[in-house]
């Protein structure tokens, strides 16, 4: 089981994602309740329904799914770097730039959802293969510490938070 970071493994940003998951959760099991949360969720949007967003500044269903499946590429990409011992710092990057230059209003909602189910498969596959050692090495991305473990559950808490999102921002209007 991935333990739960400790404060000092993870930027005070992503403390509100790693909060949303309890003491004791197995990580790599609530992702995998995530995966078949997502589809279950967003299996009855329309696809004239996923290009609604709820506020006009706001980002639509399709866009939020696709900023999903980014944020998860990128926080498995981190973990996979520290975990193998990277040195150099990882950059950040623009949530907001990336949304604009991906142009998910021009893909379908179902092509997103199959992207967020290889994009899962792929972070629990890595997840689960990684030795134990790995977990709590810590590396530097966006110019501050965070470690494999904290990583898991940022993923993990991202997704709750925008799962929440969904729920009662969204989904309620349609």
């Amino acid at each position: 089981m991935i333990p739960k970071p400790q404060p000092g493994e993870y930027h005070t940003y992503y403390e509100k994602y790693i909060e949303a998951i309890p003491e004791q959760t197995d990580v790599l099991e609530l992702l995998q309740k995530q995966r078949q949360e997502v589809v279950q969720l967003l299996g009855r949007v329309s696809e004239s329904e996923a290009d609604f967003a709820y506020e006009p500044a706001k980002w639509s269903i399709k866009q939020l799914l696709g900023h999903m499946n980014d944020t998860e590429r990128i926080m498995t990409y981190r973990a996979l770097c520290v975990a193998r011992g990277e040195q150099n710092p990882l950059p950040g990057f623009d949530e907001n730039e990336y949304v604009a230059q991906a142009f998910f209003q021009d893909r379908t909602l179902a092509g997103l959802l199959a992207e967020h189910q290889i994009v899962r498969e792929a972070t629990i596959s890595l997840f689960s293969t990684l030795p134990e050692v790995a977990l709590p090495k810590i590396g530097n991305a966006n110019g501050s510490p965070v470690s494999v473990a904290a990583l898991a559950f940022i993923i993990a808490g991202h997704e709750r938070h925008h799962l929440n999102i969904l729920k009662e921002r969204y989904l309620v209007k349609l």
